[in-house]
């Protein structure tokens, strides 16, 4: 129940000053610090993300608008190298009118197609099987020796979860469970050695938290990390060629792709008039 005076500001020994009044903390100019950056940082992300929209919108645009003109080019490249090659029958010109075309309608290879189905020797023997219709032959089973199923008997019994008294121990037992279970399925007698022993040193003693001073600092570093990830991001965008290209007009984009396309159109009126001079 409060009482008049205290309501009232009238409490015994109010005026009499605190021993820490006034004195800042030793970890106060730190926080001051860490939110700053964390400021700092927020404001960064949304310059590097935003600029990162506009990239990508940008490019979905360069490649609606000049994407067929890009297309058109290379088809003529491949149809003027094909027509040189047909007129002078020279090696070289077959070789670069291949490539051309190649450039054009890009093939994958066998080993893309079968997802590394292949091995040195050629179709793995699952594949085989499979495309042959053939069942698969099933992995070879682990049989393991009686050694291991003594130590997998003895880890088992020690480390069931049903002897667990709460709800910690019981994860932990049946996190290490399922590894005991892991290496007695391979047959794995070192493995199950390693656990007998690293089960009857106990658990891990928990490690002494940081102290706040120790946590601020450890925020900072992460703050100047996540600062330099982002500007390395930011670097990129600028640096690719839609980047760079959107960086030339960031006010009027619209109009660098216009004088882009009247370019690609006059390359496309070129190579169409060359090609009609090779097949005329």
């Amino acid at each position: 129940m409060t009482t008049p005076e205290a309501e009232q500001g009238g409490v015994a020994g109010e005026d009499r000053p605190t021993p820490d009044a006034g004195v800042p903390r030793p970890e106060e100019r730190l926080e001051r610090a860490v939110r700053a950056a964390e400021q700092a940082l927020i404001e960064y992300e949304i310059a590097v993300e935003t600029f990162r929209i506009e990239v990508e919108n940008f490019s979905r645009l360069h490649h609606q608008k000049l994407g067929p003109m890009y297309t058109r080019l290379d088809e003529l490249d491949a149809e003027i190298a094909e027509a040189r090659a047909a007129r002078t029958g020279d090696p070289e010109d077959l070789r670069k009118a291949d490539e051309a075309r190649a450039r054009v309608m890009p093939m994958p290879g066998v080993e893309e197609l079968f997802h590394g189905w292949m091995d040195g020797a050629g179709l793995s023997p699952e594949a085989e099987a499979m495309l042959t219709d053939q069942p698969v032959r099933p992995p070879q089973r682990v049989r393991p020796s009686e050694e291991v199923r003594k130590l997998y008997r003895e880890l088992a019994r020690k480390a069931h979860p049903d002897l667990a008294q709460d709800d910690t121990e019981r994860s932990r037992r049946e996190e290490f469970i399922t590894r005991v279970n892991g290496a007695y399925a391979r047959g794995d007698e070192m493995l199950l050695r390693e656990l007998a022993e690293e089960w009857a040193a106990g658990p891990k003693l928990p490690e002494q938290g940081p102290t706040p001073s120790e946590e601020l600092y450890a925020r900072l570093e992460w703050l100047s990390q996540r600062k330099e990830l982002l500007s390395v991001v930011a670097r990129e965008l600028e640096e690719s060629a839609i980047g760079s290209m959107l960086r030339m007009a960031p006010e009027d984009p619209d109009r660098l792709l216009d004088e882009v396309a009247e370019k690609l159109l006059a390359d496309v009126a070129a190579r169409e008039a060359e090609l009609a001079g090779l097949v005329g």
